[in-house]
């Protein structure tokens, strides 16, 4: 029975076909727009779709590739945990979209730039540029590659196919493909979402039901004015420290910027920001509300307390086949949501890897190449990129805790990254000496911080999840083995959740790094000032003596 405890099915035949069929078919998008531009090669085609997308798709990609596999999987077991509160991040999505929309956008469009980081050679000087770049190569190599690692069919199976499935429709494709594609499986993963709704529904007798045993358990619970920053979530931590993660992810980072900067008009560009706003919270709230439903089933029988699973980000899977195993097929969906997440964030930064390094570290050095050189090469680097994925996946599956601490990086980076752009920006006197100094500071104050925060952990009581039980089970399975879902493995917690967890402080950080960049810019300046005035005066010495003289 439903909701009771024990061991769930496993997955069909008819599972693995609809898996499969997601795998060929963004596999298929890639032959497709290789086949569609073969005429058109240039390197400004495969890395920005020729300047030529629209808003639509691009939204749709921009939403796609920050919503992997781990956040399909993490964000309804947070709701059946934890409640509502990670819903606020809404708002942190809709100032993220103001900002990036009206601040950004403008500035990276009219550049007409490739790598978000030629903006910094351009205010600041080449090692400024190259210096941001590493920074970004870093992030996104050790944010991605746990993405590889959690649908967990079986491990090297999952790298390969991973890596072979990007590797094809990126290097075939270029951006373009990594776009449609995404397209694809923005929808699936949504599909995902609301086949899970749709049949706990019918299962519970209805939305309402669901809704009234969430209130009940205290899972409705939103808005917390808390300002203790060691609390797990409060309005606080998730809006206005929230809005400022999701500022560095879409303003400055290259997975983004490379998609909105590839829109035929800036007005384009500025609506793709909206509507992915709108598409992040249809994302959350579907999400949210699997979680709600998931807790409506298991409210008498918590799965995990009662040892039928083994982490709680086996939940939802287990949910899944628990309650749509009687569809043959749609269990297989939900594999394919959750992988078409890992498969978006992946692709989007292999594409954005060799922008990045093409721009960034060989244009600038070696320019004398031919098209089908450059072509060549940004094919060569996909396969690269996408090699470098497998690796540090199976890397990643013997490190351990270390894979908590590679995720907690994306925050780290990020924060100093954007300090540097927003100090270029507003801040006329600033000069590539402060920048940088400012940069390496804010570095060292994160990396204080999120390491302190991986040495000594918050308190239970402070992240404790909310009431549970096991007195409706039919029988407690032995804690000591455990019947995991068929298609899962030990993932890892949401990149929003990490952030969370390990960066308290981070409005902190960023004031600290705002301050600490326009301080060292100002003493520059300072000095600067002083030393021309120095100079001026010995000039005139040497002037007056050579009239008298």
């Amino acid at each position: 029975m439903v909701g009771t405890g024990g061991p769930v099915p496993t997955f069909s035949p008819w599972d693995y076909v609809v898996f499969a069929a997601t795998i060929l078919g963004a596999a298929s998008i890639g032959l497709f727009q290789a086949i569609r531009g073969r005429k058109e090669n240039s390197s400004t085609e495969f890395l920005l779709g020729g300047r030529q997308m629209t808003a639509v798709p691009v939204a749709m990609s921009l939403t796609a590739s920050f919503m992997s596999g781990i956040t399909v999987i993490g964000t309804p077991s947070e709701a059946y945990r934890f409640g509502l509160a990670f819903w606020l991040f809404g708002f942190s999505y809709a100032i993220m979209s103001a900002i990036t929309a009206e601040l950004f956008v403008p500035m990276f469009y009219r550049l007409g730039i490739t790598s978000a980081y030629e903006y910094l050679e351009r205010r600041f000087n080449r090692i400024t540029r190259m210096t941001g770049t590493s920074m970004y190569i870093v992030q996104t190599v050790t944010h991605n590659f746990p993405n590889c690692l959690v649908t967990g069919l079986d491990l090297w199976g999952v790298l390969v196919a991973t890596g072979a499935v990007c590797i094809i429709y990126c290097t075939l494709g270029g951006l373009k493909a990594v776009i449609w594609t995404d397209v694809l499986q923005m929808v699936i993963m949504l599909a995902g979402f609301v086949a899970v709704i749709a049949r706990g529904a019918v299962v519970q007798g209805g939305l309402s039901t669901i809704w009234e045993d969430a209130a009940k358990g205290g899972r409705l619970v939103a808005f917390d004015f808390d300002p203790d920053p060691l609390k797990r979530h409060t309005f606080w931590s998730i809006v206005v420290g929230g809005s400022i993660m999701w500022v560095s992810i879409y303003s400055i980072n290259q997975s983004q910027v490379q998609r909105y900067i590839s829109c035929k008009t800036l007005g384009q560009a500025k609506l793709s920001l909206y509507i992915n706003m709108v598409g992040l919270w249809m994302t959350v709230s579907l999400a949210m509300f699997s979680g709600l439903t998931m807790y409506s089933i298991y409210k008498n029988c918590d799965p995990l307390s009662n040892g039928d699973i083994g982490t709680s980000d086996q939940l939802l899977p287990y949910l899944v086949m628990d309650i749509l195993s009687v569809y043959p097929g749609i269990p297989g969906l939900f594999v394919a949501a959750a992988y078409s997440g890992t498969l978006s964030t992946v692709s989007s930064s292999i594409n954005a890897l060799v922008a990045v390094t093409v721009e960034d570290f060989i244009f600038p050095f070696y320019k004398d190449f031919t098209q089908k050189q450059v072509t060549w090469m940004n094919m060569g680097l996909s396969v690269f990129f996408g090699g470098v994925c497998i690796g540090m996946a199976g890397v990643a599956s013997a490190m351990g805790s270390v894979l908590q601490a590679a995720l907690s990086i994306f925050g780290i980076i990020g924060g100093p990254l954007l300090g540097l752009f927003l100090l270029g920006m507003f801040f006329r006197t600033a000069n590539s000496t402060g920048g940088l100094g400012g940069l390496v500071t804010g570095l060292a104050f994160t990396l204080w911080v999120g390491i302190g925060a991986l040495l000594y952990p918050q308190t239970a009581n402070k992240t404790l999840p909310l009431p549970l039980t096991t007195v409706g089970c039919n029988k407690t399975v032995d804690l000591n083995s455990t019947t995991a879902a068929p298609w899962t493995s030990p993932a890892n917690p949401t990149p929003e959740l990490v952030f969370f967890l390990q960066n308290r402080n981070l409005l902190v950080k960023q004031f600290c790094l705002f301050v600490s960049s326009f301080f060292l810019q100002q003493c520059f300046f300072l000095m600067e000032i002083k030393v021309r005035q120095e100079i001026i005066q010995a000039l005139k010495s040497d002037l007056k003596y050579v009239i008298h003289h």
